[in-house]
């Protein structure tokens, strides 16, 4: 199976301190209507650091039930423990998954190597395509591109989500090895799939799904000034979406659509209100109709 396109990292929606499992529900059905082509639950975006492991898991099962086989599934199986990341991507596979996407371990900052042996002791004990996630902004490491050619080499480590921010970085893996990478930061997309990159683990198209899709065809139809001019369109939008921690924007932005309710778990908390006007204005800029502006 490809892994390519515009896949969204979906939020996890909360109601009275637990999962929304109807809300999750519309919410993946959305995006399929919209045209994303794959979904990824249970990352940073679903907020994993703060669900339990039953309600990540049964998170995981929500969503691959909901999308029904008709886009790929990648759920987000990662941890800084081997043997939990080896457990929560056994349950992915398990629960119908097509893929799992594996955070690079955070915290405890392990060498180039045990990184290695990290990702090769999950890809060797649970036989599922996997998706390196590379985010030394919050993991306090970061893969060189020398581990990811290498990583490469193992079967089922088929792709990278590359949020490092760095198109060196993204060049010399290209550079390097024929491993898909995808990007991890919404304002890089455009910029790392004219160096090679496949598609997008998007936030901002948890709001705008088409809009994002439409921007990755675009560019893989060879209509380069139209991805352009969508990517400038989001961009103001994007912008917003991280003017504080992802997820806090975004929910907000999902329950000032009616989407979803805006609730989040500590330590995430609620906007600022000069920096919740930002969000308001770039969301009414871009031509989104509030429904509200309640909490």
């Amino acid at each position: 199976m490809k892994f390519h396109g515009s896949m969204t990292a979906l939020i996890t929606p909360f109601k009275n301190g637990k999962v929304d499992e109807k809300t999750l529900g519309r919410l993946v059905r959305r995006q399929i209507a919209e045209g994303t082509d794959g979904l990824v639950p249970a990352g940073t975006t679903g907020e994993s650091p703060t669900l339990s492991h039953k309600e990540h898991e049964r998170v995981i099962e929500i969503v691959v039930e909901a999308a029904n086989r008709q886009v790929p599934v990648i759920a987000g199986t990662g941890s800084n423990s081997t043997e939990e990341a080896i457990s929560l991507t056994r349950f992915a596979k398990k629960a119908g998954s097509d893929a799992s996407l594996s955070v690079i371990p955070y915290y405890n900052k392990p060498t180039q190597e045990g990184l290695y042996r990290h990702f090769a002791a999950i890809a060797k004990a649970v036989d599922i395509p996997i998706i390196l996630y590379n985010i030394p902004g919050r993991a306090g490491c970061s893969l060189t591109p020398e581990t990811v050619a290498r990583l490469s080499r193992i079967p089922n480590i088929v792709g990278i989500k590359e949020s490092t921010g760095n198109m060196d970085q993204a060049s010399h893996i290209l550079s390097l090895c024929g491993i898909t990478v995808l990007s991890g930061d919404d304002s890089l997309t455009l910029p790392l799939l004219a160096l090679g990159a496949k598609g997008v683990i998007s936030v901002i198209s948890n709001v705008v799904p088409n809009a994002v899709a439409q921007m990755v065809d675009e560019f893989f139809a060879g209509n380069y000034p139209k991805a352009r001019e969508i990517h400038y369109r989001l961009f103001p939008l994007c912008r917003a979406l991280f003017i504080e921690t992802n997820p806090i924007p975004v929910k907000r932005a999902m329950a000032l659509l009616g989407l979803s309710g805006g609730e989040l778990r500590l330590p995430l908390c609620a906007m600022k209100p000069e920096n919740e006007k930002m969000l308001i204005q770039a969301m009414k800029d871009y031509g989104l109709k509030l429904k509200g502006h309640g909490r």
